[in-house]
């Protein structure tokens, strides 16, 4: 059942006084400001009055969603305890609150954005002190995060897969249409395990995530998909990471003070396996919600993972299988009877008054939806076409019903051999590249206009 506006806010408050209340009982001090974040996640930034000193506290709220393999902030709250005791910096953790979930945990000063550093030079200096940080958090006894509840793989195999088995179930539940990208792509990953691979570290799977203040590394920070798996999984997220928010000198230059940091080079070939392994995990989380939209879920932020990270896969793999891929053109966007209407909904919601904070992002997230629907009404039917031609080469004949043809190309990659690899990664970048190309225009399409990877030599 979703809430009414009225009801929402009344939750909301009082969500907040409980958040409050638990601030002052674990931090032993009074809330004297309590700032609400304007973001899909729950969180806010606290200022604490304990005798003569103001604490600044950051509370992580729970996101109340189904793209989550590990939802439980305990776990998180963990992790962060354990990197702290082995004097990696991260924010200090005061508890967590049980109703409603969340981490009350230190606000730690600095920004991510590279470009606020004061010269090149102290830019590269941030990446030099977070390869050496990174470096120093793989080398933490794993006996410490297994003692909290974090699960050990065993074995090359288990070890390169920790991530695909950790984000496998919550796939399986929630996918509601097929995905024959998404089960090429785990076919190719369960193929090519690197088995020489067999020594484990905590990795922060979604790493190049980190604050700074000046000329300082302060914390690393977003250990919410942390898991024990193979190192060169947080190189490779990085890596993905590194198009669209840059660590601040050359990647290959990071990976040189990793080097030097761990005594031992990087092995280039798993660290692609691994850029295409967390590629296809990303995809595999936010599938569920894709196909099957929540009300009051942020689906144009969702879409706009949705064709980054799909396009990210695609680009990947092309270079895991040393594959060129296709240049293709735009597809032609006509009139329908929509058109019209369409426009004038659009106009409408930009011209609704909207309060500031939570109900100007409501507002923007709307709109955001509206001009892919709009482009989708324009091109759709030309997309959907040239799918149908081009699936014929596997199929044998042309399917037109769009959930029949996916869940036959579904059936077909599950079961081809390696033979078909370049000819169905081509088929799938022709599909993806299409539909970039479509909303690169929009708000959610802008960020899959900017994936690619930087050399690693």
């Amino acid at each position: 059942m979703v809430q009414s506006p009225s009801d929402a806010a009344t939750s909301a408050a009082t969500d907040e006084l409980k958040l409050s209340a638990f601030v002052e009982q674990v931090t032993g001090g009074r809330v004297i400001s309590m700032q609400r974040q304007i973001r899909w996640r729950p969180a806010w930034f606290v200022d604490v009055a304990r005798g003569s000193e103001t604490l600044h506290i950051h509370i992580r709220g729970d996101r109340n969603s189904n793209i989550l393999p590990f939802p439980e902030l305990r776990r998180e709250a963990d992790i962060l305890e354990v990197l702290e005791a082995h004097g990696i910096p991260v924010p200090h953790i005061w508890g967590v609150c049980p109703d409603p979930s969340a981490i009350i945990m230190d606000a730690v000063p600095g920004t991510r954005d590279v470009a606020q550093a004061a010269s090149d030079q102290e830019r590269r200096s941030i990446v030099r002190q977070y390869a050496t940080a990174v470096a120093a958090m793989h080398r933490i006894p794993v006996d410490d995060f297994v003692a909290r509840g974090i699960e050990l793989p065993r074995g090359a195999e288990a070890i390169a897969l920790a991530g695909l088995s950790a984000y496998g179930p919550l796939y399986r539940q929630t996918k509601k249409r097929p995905e024959p990208l998404i089960e090429f792509a785990v076919r190719w990953l369960r193929s090519n395990v690197p088995r020489h691979r067999t020594r484990a570290s905590f990795i922060q799977f979604d790493s190049g995530q980190f604050l700074f203040s000046g000329g300082k590394l302060t914390a690393l920070y977003d250990f919410e998909f942390g898991m024990i798996g193979d190192p060169m999984t947080d190189l490779a997220t990085m890596r993905m990471r590194e198009s669209y928010e840059p660590l601040g000198d050359e990647l290959r230059s990071l990976y040189r003070h990793y080097e030097a940091a761990v005594g031992e080079p990087i092995d280039i070939p798993v660290l692609k396996f691994h850029n295409a392994l967390f590629a296809t995990v990303s995809c595999m989380q936010i599938a569920g919600a894709v196909a099957d939209p929540q009300p009051g879920g942020p689906h144009d932020v969702y879409l706009e993972w949705d064709i980054a990270l799909r396009r990210a896969l695609v680009k990947i793999l092309a270079e895991c299988l040393n594959v060129s891929l296709p240049a293709v053109a735009a597809p032609r966007a006509t009139d329908s009877p929509n058109t019209i209407q369409l426009r004038m909904l659009q106009d409408a919601v930009t011209h609704i008054e909207a309060a500031e904070g939570m109900p100007q992002a409501r507002r923007q997230a709307a709109l955001n939806l509206l001009e892919c629907v709009r482009l989708t009404d324009a091109a759709g039917a030309e997309l959907e076409r040239l799918a149908s031609d081009e699936a014929v080469a596997f199929l044998g004949r042309r399917q037109d019903d769009w959930a029949e043809r996916e869940a036959a190309l579904e059936r077909f990659v599950q079961t081809a051999g390696p033979e078909q690899d370049e000819k169905l990664l081509q088929y799938f970048a022709r599909q993806v590249e299409r539909r970039v190309m479509l909303y690169a225009p929009t708000t959610v399409g802008r960020s899959a206009a900017r994936v690619g990877f930087s050399p690693i030599r």
